[in-house]
């Protein structure tokens, strides 16, 4: 359904430190930066980018906002929010663990990155 999801970042490097963290511990590459100073993190599945507000204002979280990465374990989960807490990120909602709801349970994890953005590992429990 997706092509692309890009967010604002303030500082694009302090972002790329903690989003190749995250995602590197999905099994994902390290973003490249481009020409512009945008981040770009190429997947088969869709790209997942990073960059300065390009009307020069300051990057800010969309509230009510949450960008989710799929992760196929809750190890691997576990694994995304300790890198994070480890690169600049911020511990918010509940403790990682499974939430139930719709007839599903899921593991997640919410992490606030750098710039204030809320991120979340999720691994759908059988």
């Amino acid at each position: 359904m997706f092509s692309h999801v890009m967010i604002g970042a303030n500082d694009v490097a302090e972002s790329k430190v903690f989003y190749d963290a995250i995602l590197g511990a999905l099994g994902h590459k390290p973003g490249v930066i481009d020409d512009k100073g945008r981040c770009f993190y190429f997947t088969d599945a869709g790209i997942f980018a990073l960059s300065k507000p390009i009307n020069g204002e300051a990057a800010c979280h969309g509230n009510g906002s949450t960008i989710g990465f799929a992760a196929s374990s809750t190890e691997l989960a576990d694994a995304w929010y300790k890198a994070g807490l480890e690169n600049g990120g911020v511990s918010c909602e509940d403790p990682p663990g499974i939430r139930s709801g719709g007839g599903r349970q899921l593991y997640l994890a919410y992490l606030r990155d750098p710039s204030g953005n809320k991120v979340c590992a999720l691994h759908r429990v059988v």
